[in-house]
């Protein structure tokens, strides 16, 4: 009798591990994509993914629905570790229902975050769906609502990470779009609120889905998604390396890994990073490698709105957000685009008690109509708000230009930086020394101007002004820059400050 129980649930088992067929299976294979279960195998550490639900089935009723009714009901979710650390995710499958949502689908996604939110761990989702289950009209709306309000209250308590690894369009954008990172593949993964087809008939416009909605078009253009990957393996591994750097929850410290990269490692190569022309650009990329443990760093939007870098690195085996200029595109100037990129990246560091590293390079907000237009005042103060709100560990390194409003923005002591260095190269001023003395010595002729030119950069372009009014903490040698931020991460470790009680802050949207 009991062999016969046994029997049975090891039957129901391999039926509901079948999802939508061997047939199905063999079709999202043909399209370079795995399944469901496969992709967990690959995301989590072998053997260690959990599996809840595996029996449920939707209760539609409707359009013969009854007739059809899979296990699982298009969706795998459970736990399990991702380097020995306990994560919780859902995998939706494309074999089944074309991985459409329904109400008992989306219970199981509510179930698994609810969970993820009761101990602190991190959530991954790993989108592959058709959208709304339509036979079931609006209580597959409904789904999606409660999903929704889950990663609003998830948002900012525990690390969620969206994997979009096939389509995603209509409601099914916003959980992602509500949630801390999206990872996208080429090719095979596209978002979008209205197809292709709906696009023509309203407006006209003719347009592919990869256009409108692909892995290329939201890591560059939109800014939606943070990084596309080649295929599903690339993606997985990354998210593995990812999530190691985030901490479980904004309840626990960021996770710590043994590193022999010594903490006061010097950089000789630095000295000569800047180059002797202020208008010449130099990449900052070296400064991020040369700086954190082993050279690892994890950038964030590398495509889009690329005057600005976001990432993660290390320090002493310690999780530290980067975010620093870029000379090397349009100047190392901040733009809408610029600022909301590093503005949430700040918030979320922020969220999670993640110290904050700033190089400083740049020359101002990039000016022009189109910026004005589209509202460059206040989606500039996005990133202002969050640098001023922000009470974890802030180090700022200024290697060049930090010029005008730009220079306050960016993490200055004015906004309770902790720590603000300059490099001997730094030159901290209201703006470049010729437009300066165009402006106090109107009418002069071009030799006095120059003569004047040259007055106001001795004055100005260098960070001792700044340094004697205590805006530097102190001016140190490119090559000591690591030293610098190691021991001040150290210095800052129980760092206390608080903000006035607020039922939340309303940051310029």
């Amino acid at each position: 009798m009991m062999q016969q129980a046994l029997d049975e649930l090891e039957r129901r088992r391999d039926q509901a591990r079948m999802g939508g067929g061997r047939k199905r299976i063999d079709a999202q294979h043909a399209k370079g994509k795995l399944t469901a279960r496969e992709r967990l195998e690959v995301l989590f550490d072998e053997g260690s993914f959990e599996e809840y639900d595996m029996f449920v089935e939707h209760n539609c009723t409707d359009f013969g629905m009854e007739e059809q009714v899979v296990s699982g009901d298009g969706v795998v979710t459970g736990s399990g570790t991702i380097n020995g650390r306990l994560v919780f995710a859902y995998s939706q499958d494309f074999t089944v229902f074309g991985g459409s949502l329904s109400e008992r689908h989306a219970e199981k996604i509510c179930k698994v975050m609810d969970m993820a939110l009761k101990v602190g761990a991190p959530v991954i989702g790993l989108n592959d769906s058709g959208g709304a289950r339509i036979q079931e009209g609006v209580a597959s709306l409904g789904g999606y609502a409660e999903v929704f309000q889950r990663n609003v209250l998830a948002s900012g308590v525990v690390p969620q990470l969206s994997m979009i690894m096939g389509p995603c369009a209509g409601g099914a954008v916003y959980s992602p779009a509500m949630t801390d990172f999206i990872f996208m593949v080429k090719d095979s993964s596209y978002m979008f609120v209205t197809g292709p087809d709906v696009v023509k008939t309203v407006t006209n416009e003719v347009v592919t889905q990869e256009e409108l909605g692909g892995a290329i078009t939201h890591t560059t253009k939109s800014g939606v998604a943070d990084v596309a990957f080649e295929n599903d393996i690339e993606a997985l591994m990354a998210a593995r390396d990812f999530i190691d750097y985030l901490p479980a929850s904004n309840r626990e410290e960021v996770p710590e890994r043994p590193t022999a990269d010594a903490w006061d490692r010097e950089e000789p190569g630095l000295d000569q990073l800047v180059p002797a022309s202020s208008n010449q650009p130099y990449d900052m990329h070296e400064l991020i490698r040369k700086t954190v443990d082993e050279g690892e760093f994890f950038e964030l939007q590398p495509a889009h709105a690329a005057n600005i870098i976001i990432g993660f690195g290390r320090i002493e085996g310690r999780t530290v957000g980067i975010v620093a200029n870029q000379p090397m595109v349009l100047a190392g100037c901040l733009d809408i685009a610029a600022s909301k990129k590093a503005g949430r990246f700040v918030r979320f560091c922020d969220a999670f008690e993640i110290p904050i590293v700033t190089f400083v390079d740049v020359p101002g907000f990039l000016p022009g109509v189109g910026q004005e237009h589209n509202g460059i005042i206040k989606n500039g103060a996005k990133l202002l708000f969050a640098y001023a709100e922000a009470t974890v560990p802030k180090i700022t390194v200024i290697t060049r230009k930090a010029y005008g409003g730009a220079y306050d923005v960016m993490a200055s002591k004015h906004l309770r930086g902790d720590l603000n260095y300059a490099w001997p190269t730094a030159e901290i001023a209201v703006m470049g020394a010729k437009g300066a003395v165009e402006i106090i010595f109107r009418g002069l002729s071009e030799a006095d101007i120059a003569e004047k030119t040259k007055e106001y950069e001795d004055r100005f372009a260098n960070p001792f002004v700044a340094a004697s009014k205590g805006f530097i903490d102190e001016v140190i040698m490119p090559h000591s820059t690591r030293r610098r931020i190691a021991l001040g991460l150290r210095k800052l470790r129980n760092k206390q400050l608080d903000n006035p009680w607020k039922k939340h802050d309303n940051i310029p949207l």
